[in-house]
């Protein structure tokens, strides 16, 4: 075993485990102790590390923080809570906006995005209503992940792999081999979460927490949101003609930067901007790059089964060591190599985003969930709760998706 995949391991046991021996660290520091050590002890060297570094994601989450973090400030989310979601809201229809609302939205707006500004929103809720938080933040995670499948834009492994398999009118493919399958794990989750939150969350004594409300950083943070799906709508327009596309990278960076040029409260929102997350994912992308330059992984990968039962098991699994992204980037050379038919490429897609829903390590969205709630005083869902709920959910998922997909073929 190489050095690295050892730290790699390590990272991930100390990641398990420090909740249940009160371990004083967070998932950002454990995962940035893991980066330093491998370049301490030269397994990658610094430009190596260096070019590791995704900077379109990073780019990308750092825009919509900004947005996220805009919109709480100008105390719009309280409203908007109190408003819609409050004790007034029942439990079904309060499911349902978070399996079918922020799940289906995440195929328009990428599952990392909802994951930033879906958490703010339903601690509120949990506090507004009196509940706990934990299942309400397992369904925003399994939610968001599931409804990314559906489209080449739900998450960046979807974007990659309509981009890279050079998929011929790729929202037009995602729905016809993944929409199906998709909206039955949809409505499985629906009745999973209602059952969880009846279950686990008995009523504990309320806070209704309401910001200041600043109306004019809430308009301001409104046509930033409004820009980001305008330039999202023109993509997808694009993606049928001959039109240059937007970066992804852009469609979050010019609203931020619009925020931050001329909003109020610019400073509270960049004092409070969660930059934890980012050195989260710079530290990993340099770790799993160290794990992959001195491991055998990579000759595991290049021998890797082509048939879609095959492709979404390994991804589902490798995902939790290197992430979804990662692996993704390392799986399609292979498939492309077999002159792999479209179904291939589903399979990927579905495994590899699916593979979120296993354990926390398998998507970004997880941990910036996570993340997002421990920055805000929440006590985190650790390791093992997820793994509870997520390992058997995934299993279903795939089996779904594996069904659907060979009848399809």
């Amino acid at each position: 075993m190489s050095l690295a995949l050892l730290v790699l391991l390590l990272v991930f046991l100390g990641i398990a485990l420090r909740q249940v021996f009160r371990i004083p660290l967070k998932i950002w520091q454990i995962m940035g102790a893991g980066a330093v050590l491998v370049l301490f002890t030269g397994k990658i060297s610094l430009v190596s590390a260096w070019a590791s570094i995704d900077w379109s994601i990073i780019f990308f989450l750092w825009g919509m923080f900004v947005l996220g973090q805009a919109l709480e400030e100008s105390g719009y989310l309280s409203e908007f809570v109190a408003r819609f979601l409050g004790s007034q809201c029942s439990p079904r229809k309060l499911v349902a906006i978070i399996v079918f609302g922020m799940g289906l939205f995440s195929a328009i707006l990428m599952n990392d995005t909802l994951a930033i500004m879906g958490t703010p929103i339903l601690l509120k809720v949990a506090h507004h209503r009196g509940v706990k938080t934990h299942p309400l933040l397992l369904g925003l995670a399994f939610a968001i992940t599931i409804g990314s499948v559906l489209s080449p834009i739900g998450n960046p492994q979807n974007l990659f792999i309509a981009l890279e398999g050079e998929i011929h009118a790729p929202f037009v493919t995602f729905l016809t081999y993944l929409a199906v399958p998709t909206l039955v794990n949809l409505v499985l989750l629906y009745f999973f979460i209602l059952f969880l939150i009846r279950k686990e969350s008995p009523v504990i004594e309320e806070r209704e927490e309401r910001l200041p409300y600043n109306r004019r950083l809430m308009v301001f943070s409104l046509f930033a949101i409004g820009m980001v799906l305008v330039m999202i709508l023109y993509n997808i327009v694009a993606s049928f003609f001959p039109l240059f596309s937007i970066p992804l990278p852009w469609i979050a960076l010019v609203p931020a930067l619009f925020l931050i040029l001329f909003a109020p409260k610019r400073k509270e929102i960049l004092t409070q901007l969660d930059w934890h997350t980012l050195i989260f994912f710079i530290a990993m992308f340099i770790l799993m790059r160290s794990v992959w330059e001195t491991s055998t992984l990579k000759d595991f990968m290049m021998h890797a089964a082509k048939d879609p039962a095959g492709i979404m098991g390994i991804s589902a699994l490798v995902s939790q060591l290197i992430s979804n992204v990662p692996l993704v980037a390392l799986y399609l050379p292979v498939l492309k190599a077999e002159a792999p038919q479209m179904v291939s490429y589903m399979a990927l897609a579905a495994g590899s985003t699916i593979a979120g829903n296993f354990l926390i390590f398998g998507a970004a969205s997880n941990l910036i969930i996570i993340q997002n709630a421990e920055k805000r005083g929440e006590k985190g869902i650790s390791f093992f709760e997820f793994a509870l709920y997520g390992i058997p959910l995934t299993l279903l998922n795939l089996v779904i998706y594996w069904a659907f997909l060979t009848q399809i073929t």
